[in-house]
């Protein structure tokens, strides 16, 4: 059947209607004139595929990846860049929209659009390397991502040969082009140091959570700062973003806060808030505490201390007045508990930093009742895919 692309979902997706049916159609621009079969049907809405493009939209352009048809990871690149910096303001803005609040964010362009990634983390089966096509667990062997940077392209075609049949593979690099490869796999490997040394600029290898060759870290230079990040810890993907987003939480901090940074990783942000009178920082992974007692020390930062603990479970248990908190939780957001016990504290201002607006909009409608929304920013951490980092700032209501 023949349908005309109306808009974009939060995934992406084109959307269509067949009988007054939302249908998601992948693979489609809005604008898009398409022979559609349906292939699901829910009571609410149908998920189509396109047999035929029998008009193409003004807005597509052609993708520079070659595995876009079948990776389903960069799902925006048949659109251009600044449409994409459209579309990811129109779906914040409009996601607190249908929960009744108005804001007018300001928006972070990302200055490498491509190559940018500093990790990626890859599926091996069969000894096919490569991603899961969206929804599915058939793998899309590559020999590069376009969004990955130079460095980790150089590695991927290095570690097909390390004899691996069915595993994952993670890449991580730093600035400085070094590499840190970790490797779950259950098979008899066959990896040659002196080769590889000669390839890239090699700094570890880690199989099976075990240092097999060198470092199980990577240190990374921000803004003048420098971080010991842990081969299982979390670090942001974009360098050129994170710089800009770790300013702009410096900016919002003063001389006389007490903060406590929620979820802190390896202290990327509670380091960027060192212009405070005192600042906590709480993270359940241990190599990324100890990453951050590590990174404190090196930037020369006396006035930063770290928990090892569950966010859900420190804030009962640290007898300080924080005026100010920092929250970077993972897609899932925030628990309830967590929610609860920042009320409880009743902190004068919560930085809020998202990397799943709707889980955002649902944590913050249950502060709204005593806090009010004073500054919005979206960065473009991660270009060309839907997905969204947000920072929302709350003042409390006095």
């Amino acid at each position: 059947m023949q349908v005309t692309i109306d808009r974009f979902d939060d995934l992406g997706r084109g959307i269509a209607y067949v009988n007054h049916k939302i249908t998601f159609v992948p693979s489609t621009v809005h604008g898009d004139i398409v022979d559609i079969t349906i292939i699901k049907e829910a009571k609410k809405y149908n998920i189509a595929k396109v047999d035929k493009y029998l008009k193409l939209s003004n807005m597509r352009v052609i993708p520079r990846c070659s595995y876009f048809d079948t990776c389903g990871g960069c799902v925006l690149q048949n659109i251009s860049y600044e449409d994409t910096i459209n579309y990811k303001l129109n779906k914040v803005k409009n996601l607190f929209k249908k929960n009744n609040i108005d804001i007018n964010p300001k928006i972070i362009k990302n200055p490498h659009p491509f190559n940018y990634r500093n990790k990626i983390s890859l599926k091996v089966v069969d000894k096919r390397i490569g991603f899961y096509e969206e929804n599915t667990h058939n793998i899309v062997e590559i020999s590069k991502c376009i969004i990955a940077n130079d460095a980790i392209n150089k590695t991927i075609s290095l570690v097909k040969k390390f004899n691996i049949i069915n595993g994952s593979i993670t890449i991580r690099s730093n600035k400085n082009d070094e590499i840190l490869i970790v490797i779950e796999s259950s098979d008899l490997l066959n990896i040659d140091i002196n080769y590889i040394k000669d390839q890239i600029k090699l700094v570890g290898i880690v199989i099976n959570n075990e240092t097999f060759y060198g470092d199980n870290f990577l240190i990374e230079n921000i803004n003048d700062y420098f971080y010991k990040i842990s081969y299982d810890a979390f670090f942001q993907v974009n360098p050129y973003v994170a710089s800009i987003l770790f300013n702009e939480v410096s900016k919002n901090i003063n001389n006389n806060d007490i903060v406590l940074d929620l979820y802190c990783g390896v202290g990327t942000l509670s380091l960027n808030a060192k212009g405070a009178k005192e600042v906590i920082g709480v993270e359940i992974i241990k190599n990324a505490v100890l990453n951050a007692i590590f990174n404190a020390r090196i930037n020369k930062i006396d006035n930063v201390k770290f928990i090892l603990n569950d966010s859900t479970k420190a804030v009962s248990k640290l007898n300080k007045k924080f005026n100010k908190v920092i929250v970077d939780p993972p897609r899932s957001g925030l628990t309830k508990t967590v929610i609860e016990n920042i009320l409880s504290i009743n902190p004068d201002e919560i930085i809020y930093i998202s990397c799943d607006p709707a889980t955002l909009v649902r944590d913050i409608l249950l502060f709204i009742d005593k806090y009010n929304i004073s500054e919005s920013i979206i960065f473009d951490m991660f270009s060309y895919t839907y997905h969204v980092e947000t920072m929302i700032i709350l003042k409390r209501k006095f």
